[in-house]
């Protein structure tokens, strides 16, 4: 091999191997090709946009247009009332105070006066969670929110978000930013059905927007996220709290923005806004009427935005006749026997009431107060009173469904025999009770039908702590109860029905009774349409919550209530009833919830400040004594019944309950004690002409008397044979002298 020869041996083996050919996946997508295709894809969504851009013009303005009358009806397809004409008044930006103005930019859009109009990232954003299904996310300008509600609609699509996108782009270009922020101010939705400030204004503060100040315009930019969960008349202890915090955000953003002195904002205090005030129209009944149904619309997930936007027909359960009995019988047992104008007291009741068919659950009648336009605020729904010894039937039922034992052991039932000692210390309790019993009177050893009758307090402070008190509560909730603002602790306490609830609630409670411990949630609503669309109406009627056998046997001891005990101003033989009476701490509330076999209603009245709204005491109504749920509410009860069923019923109570189980009281040496002796004698019916007497003694069981053998007791109640005759002026309204509380 010559030296040319080995050169190139040495240079071929010195060479390389050559690279390997790359896969078809990894030719297709080369970082060349990907960056082109990103800048193609740029280049396209900025072509399609240029000729959205081109094509897209800037409408009609359509914010009044789209505004409809909603349709209330009756049951029987009566129309109630007409809403929904638009409560707007436009006014310039030169009549709102400036720092009201800035109020609104700090909340929603800070750069508002240096942006081209719109929020690229926030409205991407938008798109992403609306493709997703997210609904109402992601932020706005100020532009194009004002864009949505004076152009556009409220619908979360994508077309309606590109199309915002574009037109805000063309506002911004077109209007100066003081005219669109007016634009904004005057058609934003602001609750209490108030369109623009000026209608805000008086909606919450009763003054024009021109006396505004500065905390108010924050609570009114504030209310703008949540019209509904931020109004304060309405707004549950949560929402309360975030619109308190959104108002400070709004201030703080202000003293970032140099516009509020830091030393103005430490001063300002929050301005609690006024109580609201029904519509012309909604006079009367009619506007709690209206506002149960639209609260039970929204509690189905219907947006309060589009109720009040209106287009909608609303049927509801109220039964017309009922309705008007149950007014009538308002005004003639309670409105006609107290002077709201003279006399201090009589001007701070306020009475509720609910009636319920507990085989359907539908709301039949409803009284809210003396008029939608002189007390807003329904007093048949309102959850800020206690229901008092109303609460005290869910003990015993509580006791009954999970078999509880007394300290002793003995498993509760009718029959069970407990100390009805006043101030008695519970037992067994890592909480230390001792409750009163009405005027402090001490019963003896009782059981537990005669200390339902007397509603004695010491008798189911005890029984809670037999059962337990987390149980109770749980029966409570089980029966349709709410833990209202945590105002429903596991304590003892609770069996005096210290926690609160509306007659709506306890009118659910009792109907669940009623209907043989089958769940009932009351429904206002028949049926709701928006355009040909159904809204979809959950089923009254739930699932079994209590055993027929518990439910059935606490409505044998309440028909003992009725029969002997402090609801015997219920007593006729016109039909059967059933129920307890209630009556809170310090008088401030009284109560009465009843049911027959075929309704069940829930009656209350409430002391209520004409200044301020704070609960005090109901004593000296009418010129009378302490307030009792014997008393008024258990009239204007019996009155409304006796109509509502046409002047009776034949229906009689099916009642599958557990018979008691006999003990012989034990002797007690305790001098303050009085135990009970085989005299039994018919108090004077609560409706006769001439003032009731206080019994000797009342039967341990609903009548008729029980024969020597406890196992012959009937499994129904036979109509009480006590006939019910109109009062007269002598009847002393809360019952007799010592009628015990409850």
């Amino acid at each position: 091999m010559g030296r040319a020869d080995e050169r190139r041996a040495r240079q071929r083996g010195t060479r390389r191997a050559p690279k390997p050919r790359k896969s078809g996946i990894r030719r297709l997508f080369t970082w060349k090709k990907m960056l082109g295709t990103f800048f193609g894809l740029c280049l396209l969504a900025m072509g399609a946009f240029v000729v959205l851009y081109l094509t897209v013009s800037v409408p009609d303005a359509n914010a009044q247009a789209q505004m409809q009358s909603n349709v209330y009806k009756y049951s029987d397809g009566t129309v109630l009332a007409r809403t929904g004409e638009v409560n707007r008044e436009i006014v310039g930006l030169e009549e709102i105070p400036q720092p009201v103005q800035r109020t609104f930019v700090a909340a929603e859009n800070k750069s508002f006066y240096q942006d081209a109009g719109v929020d690229f990232r926030g409205t991407a954003r938008g798109l992403i969670n609306t493709l997703s299904g997210k609904g109402k996310q992601g932020g706005s300008t100020i532009t194009q929110q004002y864009v949505k509600n004076y152009y556009l609609t409220q619908d979360q699509t994508v077309s309606r978000k590109l199309k915002e996108l574009v037109i805000s782009l063309k506002v911004d270009r077109k209007l100066s930013k003081n005219d669109i922020l007016a634009g904004y101010i005057n058609t934003s939705y602001y609750g209490r059905t108030a369109y623009g400030i000026q209608a805000a204004a008086q909606a919450y503060y009763g003054i024009d927007a021109a006396k505004l100040n500065v905390a108010q315009g924050a609570y009114l930019a504030a209310l703008l996220q949540a019209p509904s969960q931020y109004d304060w008349a309405e707004a549950t202890p949560l929402g309360k709290k975030l619109v308190t915090a959104r108002w400070n955000y709004v201030l703080d953003n202000m003293v970032g923005q140099h516009w509020l002195d830091p030393s103005v904002r430490a001063g300002l205090k929050f301005p609690v806004p006024h109580e609201p005030k029904a519509a012309p129209g909604m006079e009367g009944q009619t506007g709690y009427l209206v506002q149960a149904a639209n609260d039970e619309l929204v509690r189905q997930g219907v947006d309060k935005e589009r109720i009040d936007a209106g287009g909608w027909t609303i049927t509801l359960n109220i039964d017309r006749k009922k309705q008007r009995e149950l007014v009538k019988s308002v005004d003639e047992q309670l409105e006609a026997k107290i002077d709201r104008k003279k006399n201090k007291t009589d001007a701070t009741v306020q009475a509720g009431a609910t009636s319920v068919d507990p085989k359907t659950g539908k709301v039949l009648a409803l009284y809210g107060g003396v008029g939608a336009t002189e007390h807003w605020i329904s007093n048949a729904t309102r959850q800020d009173y206690q229901p008092a010894s109303t609460f005290k039937p869910v003990v015993l039922a509580s006791a009954l469904e999970n078999g509880a034992k007394t300290q002793d052991g003995k498993t509760i039932d009718t029959g069970t025999i407990y100390d009805g000692t006043s101030k008695r210390p519970v037992k067994g309790s890592d909480t230390p009770f001792a409750p009163e019993n009405e005027d402090n009177h001490s019963y003896g050893p009782v059981d537990v039908q005669k200390a339902m009758s007397d509603s004695i307090n010491s008798v189911f402070a005890q029984m809670v702590v037999d059962v337990g008190p987390a149980k109770v509560k749980q029966t409570a909730l089980d029966l349709g109860m709410t833990d209202v603002a945590n105002s429903f602790p596991e304590r003892p306490a609770i069996s005096l029905g210290t926690m609160d609830a509306s007659t709506w609630d306890m009118a659910g409670v009792y109907a669940t009774l009623d209907n043989h411990g089958r769940k009932v949630t009351p429904a206002i609503l028949k049926s709701a349409e928006h355009k040909n669309n159904l809204v979809k109406l959950p089923d009254p009627i739930g699932k079994q919550v209590l055993s027929r056998q518990t439910a059935d046997t606490v409505t044998h001891v309440l028909q003992g209530v009725v029969a002997n005990g402090s609801g015997s101003a219920a007593r006729t033989d016109a039909y059967q009833a059933a129920g307890k009476t209630g009556t809170s701490e310090n008088n401030k509330s009284a109560w009465f919830v009843a049911y027959t076999p075929q309704l069940t209603t829930a009656v209350a009245l409430f002391g209520e400040s004409p200044k301020g709204g704070t609960q005090v005491t109901l004593t000296g109504t009418a010129n009378s004594g302490r307030a009792n749920g014997g008393g008024f509410p258990a009239r204007i009860w019996a009155d409304y019944t006796l109509a509502a069923l046409n002047g009776g019923s034949d229906a009689a109570f099916d009642l599958d309950y557990k018979k008691p189980v006999r003990e012989k009281p034990t002797p007690t040496p305790t001098p303050t004690l009085s135990t009970p002796t085989p005299t039994v004698t018919t108090p004077t019916p609560s409706h006769s002409t001439k003032p009731p007497e206080p019994p000797t003694q009342t039967p341990t069981t609903p009548p008729p008397p029980p024969t020597e053998s406890p196992s012959e007791t009937p499994t129904q109640s036979p109509p009480i044979t006590t006939p019910i005759t109109p009062p007269d002026e002598s009847f002393d309204p809360f019952g007799p002298p010592d009628a015990p509380r409850g």
